[in-house]
Order: C-alpha cells, then structure tokens, then sequence
C-alpha cells in the first residue's frame, strides 16, 4: 500500500481451534499520503468502517485520503491528552500503555464494540503502533485469540516502520525534547515483551483480558458476536 504506514489484515491468526478470518479487520497508521494505487486498493477491500484514534488536532494535520467508496468514519480518541504531552512526560512504552488501560477503558470498549458492530473495518491511529496496537490486541483477545499471535502481531509493527520513516521523526523529536530518554523506543519501538506486560497486567486485576472490557461495559452477546464475525473454526 505505497503511502500508508503499517498498513495489513489481521487474518490468518490462530484462535484456539479456529483462526481470524482474513477480509474482515484492518490495520493502519496514517492514510493521509497514500498515492492514487493505495486508495485503489484500499477502495477494493469494501471497508464499511474506519475507527479513527487520533485525537481532532492529529486528524487536522493529516487527514485521511480514501476513495468515496470507503463507509463511515468512527472517531474514537483514545489518549486523554495529547501525544506530544507523552513525550514531555518522558513516560516509557510501559507507562504509556498503563496510562491507556487505566484512563481509556471506555473508548476501548468503544473500539471494540466498533468493530463487532460493522465489517469490514480498519483500525488506525498515527503510526498504526501504540493506540492501534492496544486496541487491536484487546479485540484479538477478546475473540479469543491466542496470546503468543497477539503479541507477535504487535511485535510485528517495528518491521514495518522504514529506517528513513524512524530516523526522520527521532531527528525531529530530539530537537523538540533533548533530554527526552524515552523518545525512540516511544515513537519507533513495539517489544513483544511491553505487550505481554500489559496482557499479564490485565489478568492479574481482572482475571483476563476480556474480563477487562466487561468491566468496561462491553457485553457477553458482543464477545460472542466478536467471535463469530472474526473467527472462522477449522
């Protein structure tokens, strides 16, 4: 997809006995400079659903290009302050995703609940890592996912960010925030083991991760309705 960031489909992942439907959940970062053959083929999937996680500043600098075809836009701003207070902060992947579980609970659940309710649809924040990758680990899990698939499907952000992509932005970073220790690993890293963190995390204050989101409001007929639209049995 020449333009987009971290652009892929997250089927083909096993799922106890069964393994995610390919065609029905997207991922992404930033849509806003795909070329005129990206929006083609995005246009091809026949979304019926973008979740946008970008908060309304983000969007404004860089909206997003997509062919008319593509259904509505949801918007769902999942960090309660803006990203760039997360670099002032010098807070850490791990405290970074702390902060999202504690204080985004209900947008969550709202992404989720997003995603049972029409498909296809496609996930995306900046750059397709943090906000989405959560969010889209969350889903997984609830539909019932296996654990070491989501992780290395979060793992997998990291390689698909270019070099040229990271070295740009971290230039651009450190002459904003110097003293910044945090900045690279925030703006270009995604460890398997910061995800298996924030799954253990969960289990250890609500019994799983799916546990979590009923706390948060998402219901049992949703979780089964997730299960049925993302996972095929083999």
């Amino acid at each position: 997809m020449p333009g987009a960031v971290n652009f892929r489909d997250v089927g083909g992942l096993p799922a106890g006995t069964g393994v995610t439907r390919t065609g029905v959940l997207f991922r992404s970062g930033t849509l806003a400079r795909l070329d005129s053959v990206a929006r083609a083929a995005i246009g091809g999937l026949g979304l019926r659903r973008v979740v946008d996680l970008r908060d309304e500043e983000e969007a404004r600098a860089e909206p997003t290009v997509l062919e008319p075809a593509v259904g509505e836009t949801v918007r769902v701003p999942l960090f309660l302050g803006s990203v760039a207070s997360f670099f002032e902060r010098d807070m850490s992947l791990h405290d970074l995703y702390a902060h999202m579980i504690d204080e985004s609970a209900p947008r969550l659940v709202s992404v989720v609940r997003a995603v049972v309710e029409t498909q296809p649809v496609l996930v995306h924040c900046t750059a397709g890592k943090d906000r989405t990758g959560v969010s889209v680990a969350l889903t997984l899990a609830a539909a019932g996912v296996d654990e070491d698939a989501i992780v290395a499907d979060y793992a997998r952000t990291a390689s698909t960010l270019s070099p040229e992509r990271n070295r740009r932005i971290v230039e651009w970073l450190r002459r904003v925030h110097p003293d910044a220790r945090h900045l690279e690993e925030l703006a270009t890293a995604s460890p398997a083991h910061v995800m298996r963190e924030v799954l253990e995390r969960l289990r250890d204050a609500y019994g799983s991760p799916v546990d979590y989101l009923r706390a948060s409001g998402l219901r049992d007929d949703e979780i089964v309705e997730l299960r049925r639209v993302l996972v095929a049995q083999r």
